[in-house]
């Protein structure tokens, strides 16, 4: 999962960083940005400013989105690929593992 924030829309109310703070990061101009590596990513409207998610913080990356009085943060998915993570059946609610039939 990568992230990233629309500076112009965020409010800079810096709720995104209290819930995750290894992920977002608020700068002097009093906007949040998205931080990879403990390196805030400024490059507005470019791939430089999607900031991959580590998978221990991807709940908190997405309890900030949806918290997020701006709406200014996006999550982009990346397509899962078969043996790297396990499915959620939407039928059962179980996890299973990805193959390539489950495509």
């Amino acid at each position: 999962m990568r992230v990233w924030i629309d500076q112009d829309l965020c409010t800079g109310d810096g709720i995104c960083v209290d819930h995750c703070d290894d992920v977002f990061v608020q700068l002097e101009d009093g906007i949040a940005y998205v931080a990879e590596a403990g390196r805030p990513l400024n490059d507005p409207g470019g791939s430089g400013s999607l900031a991959q998610v580590p998978n221990r913080h991807v709940s908190s990356v997405i309890h900030s989105a949806e918290m997020c009085p701006g709406e200014c943060i996006f999550i982009e998915l990346d397509a899962p690929m078969p043996g790297d993570a396990d499915a959620i059946d939407e039928s059962t609610g179980n996890r299973e593992p990805i193959t390539a039939s489950s495509h």
